[in-house]
């Protein structure tokens, strides 16, 4: 009886010390059940209860890109991948759009989240300033965010030249995309 009670005691302790699976976690290396080393023939199985819709051409009118769209059952639309190589089963993921809400980082960063929350959370590694958005890297996650310069003060919108400091964007300015990038 005393082996048992142990054997009982030690499975007990042995499950609840086990971290619940985050599917919309962000991390480095992975988005929810994707990773940096994930092959674009493994989506199917990964994303089983959910929709995968990949364009398949030829690379002539889309400029050698063919992102892979993944949704939900009932429609809603979760992921845009960029596999390396198009037209290849092979090929591991480059780059993954972030779509849905629920996808977060470990610190709470979502696509919802504000320049102030970005800040509060992370290290701004670069600011690209480009014709319509900033580009705002986090190297220490592989992520950078794009942001609509509307968000910038109004003399600040037009200038691509402009050197922009991570002090000059507003607190409340809000993420536009989420990207995670692989190399």
């Amino acid at each position: 009886m005393r082996t048992f009670i142990k054997v009982f005691l030690l499975l007990v302790l042995t499950y609840s010390c086990e971290e619940e699976f985050d599917p919309f976690l962000i991390t480095s290396n992975s988005v929810g059940v994707l990773t940096d080393s994930t092959e674009v023939k493994d989506l199917e199985s990964l994303f089983v209860n959910d929709s995968i819709a990949m364009y398949i051409g030829g690379d002539e009118f889309t400029g050698n890109i063919n992102d892979i769209e993944i949704y939900e059952k009932g429609g809603q639309k979760l992921l845009v991948l960029t596999p390396f190589e198009t037209l290849d089963s092979t090929s591991t993921i480059k780059t993954v759009r972030i779509i849905d809400l629920r996808y977060k980082t470990l610190k709470g960063i979502n696509k919802n989240s504000s320049y102030k929350d970005l800040g509060d959370n992370y290290s701004i590694s670069s600011i690209q300033n480009t014709l319509k958005n900033l580009i705002i890297s986090v190297d220490e996650i592989n992520v950078y965010f794009t942001m609509d310069k509307t968000e910038l003060p109004p003399n600040m919108r037009f200038d691509m030249n402009l050197k922009i400091d991570p002090i000059q964007i507003p607190d409340q300015a809000r993420i536009k995309d989420f990207y995670i990038q692989w190399y």
